[in-house]
Formats: structure tokens, sequence, C-alpha cells
């Protein structure tokens, strides 16, 4: 209701961003909606199942849920179709928009800041990792991975999945919170390498580590099979558990890496690019 009321009478051209609801804005008639649809709403398609089972509220509520979800779901599908073009940020989200809405969407890869982010030559003795610290992006698997090897790893973020990753794991993980992104861009630029083991629409995260020419181990899947290169930018994980983690980090030789090479390759998905090639779209589609 909230989204559909917003008054965008008056505009010739709207542009939304959208992960849930703004993508179902109600534009006038003669309007051009584009929509940067990030991902299909996660807790009604692909989560709707973790999303459920992961929130902290009562088994009352929790059954009621689905019902409510359903409802929603249809009108998320109905709200799919208002915009008359939609973008996406990567591959991943693109199938997954076809899947769940049957709508194409062309790929333009969001905008990194890499401003800010110096390249590091050096390192020192520990791994890093973190985010949103949430059943999905499987933490979970790093931190019980580096317990098996005793080896220094750092997480930053917080989450509901906080408690269950500190009593998994070993002594040499660090828990460091919410930190600032200044924080986050040195403890990047000075660890070995950054761990991604989720399946992301795009993976901002690591690119920041890239742009600090630092290698990315990742699960191969979703936005880090575009965005990291076996062998230059670091590697993929053929499966998601902690075995392959540990096998990768135990086999890893930071030499064979060059991290102005890395960073280079991150350079494609800064903030620039983006504004260069959504104004060139922009420009295309309005003429």
């Amino acid at each position: 209701m909230a989204v559909e009321h917003i008054d965008l009478s008056g505009y010739d051209v709207v542009i939304s961003s959208s992960s849930t609801f703004a993508k179902g804005v109600i534009v006038s008639p003669g309007a051009l909606h584009i929509c940067y649809l990030h991902t299909p709403t996660r807790f009604l398609w692909e989560e709707r199942v973790s999303y459920i089972d992961e929130l902290p509220q009562p088994r009352a509520i929790k059954k009621i849920l689905p019902y409510l979800l359903h409802r929603l779901r249809t009108w998320d599908r109905v709200a799919a179709e208002r915009p008359d073009i939609l973008l996406t940020n990567s591959t991943t989200s693109q199938r997954r928009i076809q899947r769940y809405y049957r709508r194409d969407a062309s790929v333009l890869h969001p905008p990194v800041d890499l401003s800010e982010i110096p390249v590091s030559t050096t390192h020192q003795n520990y791994w890093i990792t973190g985010g949103r610290l949430v059943g999905y992006k499987r933490f979970d698997l790093t931190v019980r991975a580096f317990a098996k090897m005793n080896m220094p790893l750092k997480i930053f973020g917080v989450g509901p999945e906080i408690h269950r990753l500190k009593r998994i794991a070993g002594p040499k993980t660090e828990f460091l919170g919410r930190i600032s992104d200044a924080e986050k861009i040195a403890l990047i630029g000075n660890a070995i390498g950054f761990i991604h083991p989720q399946i992301e629409d795009f993976g901002i995260t690591a690119v920041e580590a890239m742009a600090a020419g630092k290698p990315v181990i990742a699960y191969g899947t979703g936005g880090a099979a575009e965005t990291v290169i076996p062998g230059v930018t670091g590697l993929h994980l053929e499966a998601q558990s902690w075995e392959d983690i540990g096998d990768a980090v135990i086999r890893f030789d930071a030499n064979r890496y060059d991290p102005r090479a890395i960073r280079t390759h991150a350079e494609r998905f800064s903030k620039e690019q983006f504004q260069q090639q959504f104004r060139t779209f922009f420009n295309r589609v309005t003429s």
C-alpha cells in the first residue's frame, strides 16, 4: 500500500531501485518506468522456507506466516509486471527474474566504490570473511574449516548466526562485530585473502577485496562466477563445503597472484563504469 500510494504523477521517467517493493510503484500513463531489480524478493521466493525457519518468532506466528506470504507473493508477481524495463545486477539474478517473474532483464553490474580502497602488496598471517551473519551466507562452513585447521580467521559483521558461529569457532577465529568501512578496508588489505562461501546475486564485498589486490576463494556459483577469475583473481570452490574451503586454503599460494592485476580486474565494476554504462543505456531507451 505504501509504494502504491507514492504520487509520481507529472514525471515522464521513473527509475526505481528494488529488491522488494519499489518495483510496484504506479506511474502515470505514458511514463517510462525503468527498474534496477537486484533480485526477486528473497523471502518470498528462493528463501521462502529458510526465512520462516530463521525468524525468532513463536511457533504460532510461524504457522500463520506462510498464508500471509502466499498472498504477498501474488502481489509481488503482479508488481514485477509494472516496470517497462528491467535491469539487474548479474546473470544469476537475470535467471531468477525469468524463473519467478517470467520477464527479461538486462545485466548491468552494480557500482562498487573503489576510490577509498588502496592496493595492498603485503599481508599478515590471517584470512578474512564477513558481512551480514545470516544462514544462507554459509559462514559456518568457513568457521568450521578454520577450526579444523587451527588457522587464524577474522570475521566482521553481525547477525542472527553469530552465537552459533561462536560455538563452533576455533581458538584462532576472531569475531570483530560491526566495524567502519575504513576498518574493513584496512583489515582486508592486511589479510592473505578473502573467503566467500555463499551464493550471492553479485557479491560486492568480494569485489572490494579484489580492489585491495586480495585473491578471493569463492563458491563458484552466483555472482562470484562472474566476478572471480580462477587463477587470476582467486579460485572457485567446486562444492559448498568446509572440506573444500580447508583444502583450498591449505593449498593456497599467495605468490601466484598479482595484486595489481587483481585490482585492474575489480575496476570493471567501479562506480564510474556503472555511471557510464547506465547513462549510455538511459540515452538509448529514452531517445
